[in-house]
C-alpha cells in the first residue's frame, strides 16, 4: 500500500537510473508523481471493427496478430510491419525501428491498438500506434479510452509513466487524508483528493477530466493565495533590509550613455524598483516583460544604484548559457563605469569574488559563495525554473535583501494582483522604440527547398555587409522512434550540412553537450564563425545575438504557442528586419489555424488570451501560458476561480489566522512557501 508520502523508488522496477530520471522531473515521492499530471488527452475512447476504420479517424482496434517482419528500408533503416484481425477483416501496422517487438507481438497475439488511420502504401494503416496486450480482465491504460500524455524526459516515456501511476492507484492507501476543509469541498462540488488524482490520470471522459482539474486548481490557488498572505505578514514584520540611497545625478548621466531610449514602461518599472529599494522593508517585486521587451536593462539599473550606494548585488540565472548572456550584457555595461562583475557556475569561479560589487550565476553560487552582510539586491531570472531546494538555501543565508524576479510569462495586471497578493507588480508593456517586428510564415512541405534556398542567398549577401545569422530549431536531438517523420537536431545537422546547404558553417548546440561544449559553440556563433546554428529548443530563453535575423522551426505543430512565441523572441533584437520561419508538414485545419495566430498576434499577452479561449477539451493542462508562475493545474483563465480562493483564504485566515486547526493545510502552505521559521 502507497502512501503520498513514501519514496518513489519503492514502486516495482525503479532502481537508481529511473530514480535519477525522475528526479529531472522534480518526481521524488509516490505524491510528486501522481501530481505531474498530463498536459493533454489522446481520445482513443472510439472503439471500430477494422471493416469499419475510415481514413483520418482516431480510433481503437481489437484483434489477433497474423503475422510479424522485420523489412530493411532502402535507407538502410528497419522498419517493423505486423499484421492485425478481427472477424471483418486485416490492417497493417506500421513501426520503425523497434525491433524488439518481434518478441512481443508474435502471431496469435491478442492486441488491443489506437492510434489515426492513415494510407500507407495505398493501403489502410496504423503508424506508430499505442498497443497493449489484451485480456478479458486488462484495465486499458494505452487505449480504449481517454488516454493521458504526459511531460517527458529522455528515458521515461508517457507509456511508462501511465503503467506505473496506473499501479500507484491500484494500491494507493484507501484512507489518503483529505486537507481541504469539507465545507469547501461541498460549497464547491469538488471531489475528494484520491478521486481526483484517480480521475485526472485516467477520467472515464471529459467532463470527469474537468471536474479533476477544477479540484485540483482549487487546491493549487488556495494554497498559492494562503502561502501570499503568510509570506506578506512575514514581511510587514521585517524592517532590516538596507535603505538604498539611490545617486539620482549618476544614474540619470548612465541612463543617457545608452545607445537607446527607455521606454515609458521601462521608466515605469525602473521608478517602481527605486521606490521600493529605498525602503527599510525589503522588497519583493516581479518584473514581468513580454520576450525582447527590455527587463534586463531595467534590472541592470537597479544594480547600479545598488551599487553606487555601496551595497552588492547578486544575478541568478537558471542555466549557464543565460548566466554567461546576463554576465556578458552586464560587463559591457558596468564596465566603463568601473563596477567589476564576477560569476560563478558550477565549473567557473571568478577569484575571490566576494570582493565583487556584483556577481552573476547560476544557483551554483548559493552553495560556492557567502556575499557577506553588505547584500543589497537579489535578481532572479524567471526564478520558477529554480527547485525549491535552492530557494530554501537561499532563504536560509537570510540577509535580507531586496529582491526583483523577472519573467518573460505575461500577466494580466488585475489578476496578478488578485494572485500574487504578496509581490508588487512591475509590467513593461510596450516593446522598444523603433524595434521591427519579426515577420512570421507557415512554410509547407512543398515550399521547404524554395525556404532553404532564401537562407543560404540572406546569408551570402549579407557577408560583404552586416552578417545575418540563422537559428534552426528541432524537438529532438536525436530521431525519435515513436515520431519517425520528426526531424531532430542531430539528423539536420548532418542533412542541411552535407546535402542542402554546403559551403555555409554550420554548428550544433543541445542539452547533452557538455557547459564547455556550449561556450564554445556559441562564442563562435557570437564571433560570426557560424552562420546557421542547428538547435533544440535549449535557446528558448536567454539567447541574445542582434545578428540573428532568421529562426526556422521544425515541426512546429509540436510546440505550444508560449514556446514558439519565446523561440521567435530570439530574432528581431537588432535594427534589421528578421523573420520566423514555421516548418510543418501537418495538413489539418484546426494545426494551421494555430499556427496562424502566431502571423497575427505579436504580444505575449494576445497570444495567451487567444490560446485559453480556443483550449480545446484534450488540452486542460496543455502548453500552458503560466505554469511558469507555479501554475500546474490553474491557469489566468480561471479569474473566477482565483477569486473565489481569494475569498476563502481570507475567511480561512480570519477564523484561524495560523491555520493551526486544518494542520495538514497548514503543512501544504509551509511547505510551498519555504518560511516555516519566519512564521513560527
Amino acid at each position: 500500500m502507497f502512501e503520498l508520502s513514501s519514496k518513489v523508488d519503492t514502486l516495482a522496477m525503479i532502481g537508481p537510473v529511473y530514480r535519477k530520471l525522475l528526479e529531472k522531473l522534480g518526481i521524488n515521492t509516490i505524491g510528486d508523481l501522481l501530481y505531474h499530471v498530463p498536459f493533454r488527452y489522446e481520445n482513443y475512447s472510439l472503439v471500430s471493427k477494422i471493416n469499419q476504420l475510415q481514413p483520418g479517424e482516431t480510433v481503437s482496434v481489437h484483434g489477433r496478430i497474423t503475422d510479424f517482419k522485420n523489412i530493411y528500408t532502402r535507407t538502410g533503416k528497419k522498419l517493423q510491419k505486423a499484421k492485425l484481425s478481427d472477424e471483418t477483416g486485416e490492417i497493417s501496422l506500421i513501426w520503425f525501428n523497434q525491433t524488439f517487438l518481434s518478441s512481443i507481438l508474435i502471431p496469435g497475439t491478442e492486441l488491443t491498438v489506437a492510434g489515426e488511420v492513415k494510407f500507407y502504401e495505398r493501403r489502410l494503416a496504423f503508424i506508430v500506434p499505442q498497443y497493449e496486450i489484451y485480456t478479458n480482465n486488462s484495465l486499458h491504460i494505452h487505449t480504449a479510452g481517454l488516454i493521458p500524455v504526459y511531460p517527458e524526459t529522455k528515458g521515461l516515456t508517457s507509456k511508462w509513466l501511465r503503467a506505473k501511476i496506473a499501479v500507484i492507484l491500484k494500491r494507493l492507501n484507501p484512507e489518503i487524508r483529505e486537507f481541504l476543509p469539507p465545507t469547501l469541498l461541498e460549497a464547491y462540488n469538488l471531489p475528494v483528493l484520491k478521486e481526483a488524482l484517480g480521475n485526472i490520470h485516467f477520467p472515464k471522459d471529459y467532463k470527469q477530466a474537468e471536474s479533476a482539474r477544477r479540484r485540483m486548481a482549487f487546491e493549487e490557488l488556495l494554497i498559492i493565495q494562503l502561502a501570499a498572505a503568510f509570506r506578506k505578514k512575514a514581511l510587514d514584520r521585517q524592517s532590516n533590509a538596507k535603505m538604498i540611497t539611490v545617486d539620482e545625478k549618476s544614474l540619470a548621466a548612465f541612463i543617457k550613455s545608452l545607445p537607446f531610449q527607455l521606454t515609458r514602461a521601462q521608466e515605469r518599472a525602473l521608478s517602481e524598483i527605486l521606490g521600493d529599494i529605498k525602503r527599510d522593508k525589503p522588497m519583493l517585486r516581479l518584473l514581468s516583460g513580454d520576450v525582447g521587451s527590455g527587463k534586463t536593462i531595467v534590472a541592470v539599473l537597479a544594480v547600479f544604484a545598488t551599487c553606487l550606494a555601496g551595497y552588492k548585488s547578486i544575478l541568478l540565472a537558471p542555466t549557464e548559457i543565460l548566466a554567461s548572456q546576463h554576465y556578458r550584457t552586464i560587463s559591457k555595461l558596468l564596465d566603463p563605469w568601473g563596477i567589476k562583475i564576477a560569476y560563478i557556475t558550477s565549473r567557473e569561479k571568478t577569484a575571490r569574488p566576494e570582493d565583487y560589487p556584483v556577481t552573476v550565476g547560476t544557483h551554483a553560487l548559493l552553495y560556492n559563495y557567502s556575499p557577506g552582510n553588505d547584500l543589497g539586491l537579489l535578481i532572479i531570472d524567471e526564478q520558477h525554473r529554480f527547485g525549491v531546494e535552492q530557494r530554501a538555501v537561499l532563504s536560509l543565508k537570510n540577509k535580507q535583501p531586496h529582491v526583483l524576479s523577472m519573467t518573460a510569462t505575461p500577466i494580466p495586471r488585475t489578476i496578478g494582483m488578485t494572485l500574487f497578493a504578496d509581490l508588487d507588480l512591475s509590467l513593461i508593456d510596450e516593446m522598444p522604440r523603433n524595434r521591427l517586428a519579426v515577420k512570421t510564415y507557415i512554410v509547407k512541405t512543398e515550399k521547404r527547398e524554395a525556404a532553404y534556398g532564401w537562407i543560404k542567398e540572406k546569408i551570402l549577401k549579407s557577408r560583404h555587409n552586416s552578417p545575418e545569422q540563422v537559428f534552426i530549431i528541432c524537438p529532438f536531438i536525436e530521431a525519435s522512434e515513436t515520431l519517425a517523420t520528426v526531424k531532430s537536431a542531430n539528423e539536420e545537422y548532418d542533412r542541411l550540412g552535407k546535402d542542402v546547404l554546403p559551403g555555409l558553417n554550420l554548428g550544433l548546440l543541445h542539452g547533452r553537450l557538455k557547459p564547455a561544449e556550449k561556450s564554445a559553440v556559441l562564442a563562435k556563433f557570437q564571433n560570426k564563425e557560424i552562420d546557421i546554428l542547428v538547435a533544440t529548443p535549449i535557446v528558448e530563453v536567454g539567447i541574445d545575438f542582434p545578428s540573428a535575423t532568421v529562426i526556422l522551426i521544425e515541426a512546429a505543430d509540436r510546440f505550444g504557442l508560449a514556446q514558439l512565441h519565446q523561440l521567435r523572441g530570439r530574432v528581431g533584437r537588432g535594427n534589421l528586419q528578421s523573420y520566423c520561419l514555421l516548418f510543418t508538414e501537418s495538413r489539418e485545419a484546426k494545426v494551421l489555424d494555430r499556427l496562424n495566430t502566431l502571423t497575427r498576434f505579436r504580444q505575449g499577452h494576445e497570444l495567451a488570451e487567444y490560446d485559453l479561449k480556443m483550449r480545446g477539451p484534450g488540452e486542460f493542462f496543455g502548453t500552458r501560458q503560466h505554469g511558469g508562475l507555479g501554475l500546474k493545474f490553474a491557469d489566468f483563465s480561471d479569474l473566477s476561480l482565483i477569486k473565489k480562493t481569494r475569498s476563502e483564504a481570507v475567511k480561512l485566515l480570519k477564523q484561524d489566522p495560523e491555520l493551526k486547526s486544518s494542520s495538514l493545510l497548514r503543512d501544504k502552505v509551509l511547505a510551498y512557501t519555504i518560511i516555516k521559521d519566519t512564521i513560527d
